[in-house]
C-alpha cells in the first residue's frame, strides 16, 4: 500500500475518534469554545513538537509565494469554516447537518479537478462518489427528526462550512511540501485562538483543568497529528484522492465508538461500511500511467535520490538516505505509474 494512503487513512482514524474521545469526557463545552480547545490543543502540541525535534526554533521554509497560500488555507480552514458550521448546527437539525457535511469531499475534489487542474479518471470519481454514499447513509436520520426549526440558512451556513474546508484542502496542497508541522501548528493556533476568543465572546467560560487538559490532549491527536498526516498526504496523492480517503472518518469515529462506547451496531452501519471499502479498494487498485513532462521545479521536501531527485550535494550523501534542502528539478520526459503528488501535477 502506499506510504500517503497510510497516512490519509491514519489522518481519517485519529480525527474520527477525536469525536467518541470528547464525548468520554462527558463535559459540557460550548460548541465554539470546544473547537477552539480542540485546534489549540492541536497549535500547541506541533510546536512543541516542531521545537524539540529541531532542537530549538527553526525557520519555517515556506517560500514568499506560499505564504498566501498558507494565511488562505488559516483563514477559510481554520475560521471561516468552524464558524460557519457552528451557526448552521444552531439553524438547523444535527442529523440534517450530518448529512450537508458530505459536501466537503465533493467540492474539494470539484475545486481540484476544475479550478487545480489535477488529475481524475472514471475509477477516482465512481471510488469517491461510493464513500461519499457511505458517509450519507452513515449518517442519515433516524427515528424522530430534531425539534429545531428548519430553513435554508442552516443548511446554506454548513455547505458555505464545506466549501471553506474544500478552499482550505486546496490551498493547504500548494504548500504540502513544506514542513508538515509547521503548517499544521500554525493553522491549530490561528484556528484555536480565534474561535476560543468568539466562544468566550459568546459567554463560554474556560472549562475547570480536569476537563481542559484531556479536551487539549485529544485535540493534539485527532485534530494537530490528524492534520500533519492529512498534509503528507497531499503530498502524495492530491487534494480530490486525499479527500476522499479522509471522508472514511465518519466510518471509522463510528467503529471506534463501538469498541468504546459499546455502541449497538445497526443495518445501516455494515451498508455505509460495503460503501467505503468498495470506495477505497478502487483507489488502492489506481493504475495512472502515461508518458509525462516534468518542467523545472525548485521546492524543499525531504527526499531520496531517486530519478525525481537528480542533484548534487556539497557535501557526500550516503546512497538511500532521506535529506532535505532547496533542490532543483530540471526538465524530464518519462514514462511510469504515479498519483498527482508535489512532483506530477501536469495536464492531462
Amino acid at each position: 500500500m502506499n506510504t500517503s494512503v497510510i497516512y490519509a487513512l491514519a489522518a481519517a482514524a485519529l480525527f474520527g475518534a477525536s469525536t467518541p474521545l470528547a464525548k468520554l469526557l462527558g463535559t459540557e463545552i460550548p460548541p465554539v469554545l470546544l473547537a477552539g480547545l480542540l485546534y489549540l490543543g492541536s497549535g500547541i502540541g506541533l510546536v512543541l513538537l516542531r521545537f524539540i525535534r529541531d532542537r530549538g526554533w527553526k525557520k519555517s521554509g515556506l517560500s514568499v509565494r506560499e505564504w498566501p497560500w498558507l494565511g488562505g488555507a488559516i483563514v477559510f480552514g481554520g475560521i471561516l469554516g468552524p464558524v460557519a458550521l457552528m451557526l448552521g448546527l444552531t439553524l438547523t437539525s444535527g442529523a440534517t447537518a450530518s448529512l450537508m457535511l458530505n459536501l466537503e469531499p465533493v467540492l474539494t475534489a470539484v475545486l481540484a479537478w476544475v479550478v487545480f487542474k489535477e488529475n481524475a479518471d472514471r475509477r477516482i470519481v465512481v471510488g469517491m462518489l461510493a464513500i461519499i454514499a457511505g458517509g450519507i447513509v452513515l449518517s442519515w436520520p433516524s427515528g424522530q427528526a430534531s425539534s429545531v426549526e428548519q430553513s435554508w440558512g442552516g443548511p446554506l451556513a454548513v455547505a458555505f462550512a464545506c466549501l471553506c474546508w474544500a478552499v482550505d484542502n486546496n490551498l493547504t496542497r500548494k504548500v504540502s511540501a513544506s514542513d508538515a508541522l509547521f503548517i499544521a501548528g500554525t493553522k491549530g493556533l490561528f484556528a484555536g485562538l480565534v474561535n476560543c476568543a468568539i466562544g468566550l465572546t459568546l459567554g463560554a467560560s474556560i472549562p475547570p483543568l480536569a476537563a481542559l487538559s484531556p479536551t487539549l490532549l485529544i485535540g493534539f491527536l485527532g485534530y494537530g497529528v490528524s492534520l500533519v498526516l492529512f498534509v503528507l498526504a497531499l503530498r502524495g496523492l492530491g487534494a480530490a484522492r486525499t479527500g476522499a480517503y479522509f471522508s472514511t472518518a465518519p466510518f471509522l469515529g463510528a467503529a471506534i465508538s463501538i469498541v468504546l462506547l459499546d455502541e449497538s451496531v445497526s443495518m445501516l452501519f455494515w451498508v455505509a461500511a460495503a460503501f467505503m471499502m468498495f470506495g477505497v479498494w478502487l483507489h488502492l487498485t489506481e493504475q495512472h500511467e502515461h508518458m509525462h513532462e516534468h518542467q523545472p521545479l525548485q521546492h524543499t521536501h525531504r527526499h531520496i535520490h531517486d530519478e525525481h531527485h537528480q542533484h548534487e550535494h556539497a557535501e557526500e550523501v550516503a546512497p538511500g538516505s532521506a535529506h532535505s534542502h532547496a533542490h532543483l528539478h530540471y526538465p524530464v520526459r518519462h514514462n511510469h505509474p504515479h498519483f498527482p503528488d508535489i512532483h506530477h501535477r501536469h495536464r492531462h
